[in-house]
């Protein structure tokens, strides 16, 4: 009988170590097992978007600021991102990230009398991706530290208005690679940091387009800098059951 003791008590206690693995979230723990879990990150941060490309077409020999003094150029503007992801696995998440985006640029072009007159572009784009990062778990800070580098693409309204001109608008494809890193600061709760590389380009309307006809174009793309918060949801075993 004493020799059947440990098996005893390794039965009696399997099913409690099940639930407590299972009950980490209730418990306010998060599981260093990402798979089925989801989130929801909102972020907002700044766009570092030199657009030289615009500058330099805007300004060279064939373009109508040819000659003329460069208006102040703007490093680029805010941006705000919402994503929706589901860890497939412990590894391997997918998501939709929404995004918007603005900046004012400032275009020299000349003027009826013929002066230099700088003309304000305003220049906005948002759009949703469609994406899969490659993730883990490191054991640092409260409740772990999840780094995540992925590759997203989709379909990105980007359009410019002129002032004193008509609006310009395109659908265009917008490809991002990203970084970023989410600490956990409980089950739930978590601050997001996040750098994304997009590239995304959309028209700008010449002042003359007989004389020149471009093509002009501005980038909503560059360096993204990023950070909000993260609400993650439990896997759906782990979910209270509703008892009748």
């Amino acid at each position: 009988m004493l020799r059947r003791l440990p098996l005893v008590f390794a039965l009696a206690t399997a099913p409690t170590l099940a639930l407590a693995q299972e009950g980490d979230w209730s418990a306010g723990r998060a599981p260093t097992n990402l798979d089925g879990v989801g989130r929801i990150t909102v972020q907002a941060g700044y766009r570092l978007t030199s657009n030289g490309t615009l500058y330099d077409a805007w300004y060279g020999a064939k373009g109508p600021g040819n000659g003329l003094e460069r208006a102040p150029e703007s490093s680029g503007g805010p941006l705000g991102v919402a994503t929706f992801a589901y860890a497939m696995s412990d590894l391997v998440e997918v998501g939709i990230d929404l995004f918007g985006t603005a900046q004012t640029l400032r275009l020299s072009e000349p003027g009826p009398d013929g002066t230099t007159v700088s003309r304000k572009v305003s220049t906005v784009s948002y759009g949703a991706l469609l994406g899969v990062r490659f993730q883990g778990v490191l054991d640092i800070g409260p409740q772990g530290l999840i780094p995540s580098a992925g590759v997203l693409t989709g379909p990105a309204v980007i359009s410019s208005t002129r002032e004193g001109s008509s609006i310009q608008e395109r659908v265009s494809q917008a490809w991002v690679g990203s970084l970023g890193a989410t600490l956990r600061l409980s089950a739930e709760w978590g601050i997001t940091a996040e750098y994304r590389f997009m590239l995304l380009r959309g028209p700008v309307e010449s002042p003359n387009a007989d004389a020149f006809k471009g093509p002009f174009s501005f980038s909503h793309g560059g360096n993204w800098f990023a950070l909000g918060v993260t609400y993650a949801f439990p896997p759906d075993p782990s979910r209270p059951i509703a008892s009748f």
